[in-house]
């Protein structure tokens, strides 16, 4: 069984690798592994990067993390004020996989006279007890991530940035478990995306919705407001941070910062390193504090 458990990871390694390789070599193309580099591609907010509509492409960053350390395992998650508590630890492996997709596609092209575009976007974060084999090497956590996106390019300086686009998201993210581990949660969030040569930089602050309907109602004192999220790009090695915060004071002052780098290491081959510290790494530990450290492949930047 551990043979075939392992000859499948390594051949999903490989065909992932070969896709990122294959998105690489056909980096003009229109298709759904296409790398971009700056907001104005990646979001069409110009006429020439258009591609037309119901067109997948890449949304956030699609990796795979082949090993991924926890300093702080989560083996007794427990919502805040709930009275619904797992019947045993789940005694976790520190060290897990985990890998993420990430896909989008606008909906409606220049929606009133031209000023919107409406897409999208459906993102999935698995981790897999791939290493632990006295609980049969089960699938941690799935967190899914739809949402829909009003997105606006506009164009004028700030605080030497070019502003490129505005926007309001409709998100939705649960783990698809039930009680006691569910969890979920709605947010309104706005946005902004702004470039400087090698920079990128998007502020995200959001409005929790219908928080009384679930059972993590403190989500946003752990997991956040708000985000920032940083992009450099150093020729062909990318570095991104996204830091959140709760945007509140005193022992309500939590949040987290993630720090990613993906380099080539052979022609198209491409490794990731990604270092998170704080709150809510995945939805079952949004009350729980960690950092882990993962090294993999990074397909989609």
């Amino acid at each position: 069984m551990f043979k075939n458990l392992l000859l499948k990871t390594i051949l999903s390694t490989f065909f992932l690798c070969a896709v990122s390789s294959l998105a690489q070599d056909n980096e003009r193309e229109d298709w759904i592994f296409k790398n971009s580099k700056s907001l104005s591609e990646m979001w069409e907010l110009e006429d020439e990067y258009h591609r037309g509509t119901f067109i997948i492409t890449s949304y956030k960053p699609i990796y795979l993390s082949v090993a991924k350390f926890s300093s702080n395992t989560n083996n007794f998650p427990v919502a805040e004020n709930s009275n619904k508590i797992p019947e045993a630890t789940f005694d976790l492996d520190p060290i897990e996989a985990k890998f993420q997709l990430s896909l989008k596609t606008k909906i409606f092209h220049k929606m009133f006279k031209g000023k919107m575009d409406l897409w999208m976007g459906y993102s999935q974060t698995a981790y897999w007890q791939i290493y632990n084999k006295k609980r049969s090497r089960p699938f941690r956590e799935l967190n899914y991530q739809p949402e829909i996106i009003a997105n606006f390019p506009v164009k004028f300086p700030f605080l030497g940035f070019e502003t490129k686009m505005v926007g309001i998201s409709l998100i939705h993210e649960s783990n698809g478990q039930s009680d006691p581990i569910s969890r979920s949660w709605n947010r309104l969030a706005l946005h902004a995306g702004f470039e400087r040569n090698n920079w990128q930089v998007v502020l995200k602050p959001w409005l929790r919705l219908g928080s009384k309907l679930d059972d993590n109602e403190n989500i946003s004192d752990f997991i956040g407001r708000a985000e920032a999220n940083v992009v450099y790009d150093w020729g062909r090695q990318r570095f991104r941070a996204i830091a959140r915060h709760s945007l509140r004071f005193g022992n309500k002052s939590r949040g987290s910062v993630q720090l990613n780098w993906s380099f080539p290491i052979f022609k198209n081959f491409s490794g990731h390193l990604q270092l998170f510290d704080g709150y809510g790494e995945t939805l079952i530990d949004y009350n729980h504090r960690q950092t882990t450290f993962g090294v993999g492949v990074s397909l989609i930047n």
